[in-house]
């Protein structure tokens, strides 16, 4: 039993060391891994005005017809 406890907290801390170090360290995986969540997000807000645009023209065009 004793054996089992030693594995059970040796994990215990592994995992306390692993979110230590990237609590210290969050700005490197950040980077790595927010660059991919901005280039998704800035290519849909990019398509959204993209398609706002669309829908703007349309409607200037619509109403330069009807007058």
């Amino acid at each position: 039993m004793e054996f089992v406890w030693s594995v059970v907290t040796f994990i215990g801390q592994a995992i306390e060391v692993i979110f230590g170090y990237v609590e210290h360290h969050h700005w490197i995986f950040a980077f790595l891994a927010g660059g991919d969540v901005f280039y998704l997000h800035d290519r849909s807000v990019h398509a959204r005005f993209d398609a706002l645009d669309k829908r703007i023209d349309e409607i200037r065009k619509r109403l330069a017809i009807e007058y």
